[in-house]
């Protein structure tokens, strides 16, 4: 994988402070595990309040925990004065999300000036087994940073 230049020397502070301000990763207990330039790892424990109907996490959250791990991966490469919205992902679901806690690993394949191509991955740790439950690729864009509304 290649190593990428941040092109913000306090792509750490400033991309922690960017996740910091998602009310919904709060909700959800999802955290940062590891932050390096182009790359993320977010946390979630499991939380039956966030199942489906089988007792599996719901699609919706490990998708909202891939999309949010590729925005920050892309973010670390991002100029200061940045934000980052996603314009467009696909997720595979490959595995039913059960487990005791979840883990989002996210690695920019291309950065951009405007648009910035992601890789990130979803797995479950059940019994201190990883397993691999669901992939996503995500293109984010770069834009001005401006306070929320």
């Amino acid at each position: 994988m290649p190593r990428f230049e941040p092109k913000n020397p306090d792509y750490r502070e400033v991309a922690t402070a960017t996740f910091g301000r998602q009310h919904a990763m709060r909700n959800l207990g999802i955290s940062i595990a590891g932050i390096e330039p182009g790359e993320v790892e977010l946390s979630m424990p499991y939380s039956y309040d966030w199942t489906q109907q089988n007792g599996f996490v719901h699609a919706g959250i490990i998708t909202a925990g891939l999309d949010t791990a590729c925005g920050i991966a892309a973010f670390t490469l991002m100029p200061a004065g940045s934000d980052v919205l996603t314009v467009e992902f696909k997720t595979n679901l490959l595995a039913p999300a059960r487990g005791e806690r979840f883990f989002f690993r996210a690695t920019v394949v291309k950065p951009g000036r405007t648009l910035s191509v992601c890789e990130s991955r979803a797995f479950a740790e059940r019994d201190g087994v990883e397993s691999l439950v669901a992939t996503m690729t995500g293109t984010l864009m770069a834009l001005p940073r401006r306070e929320a509304s």
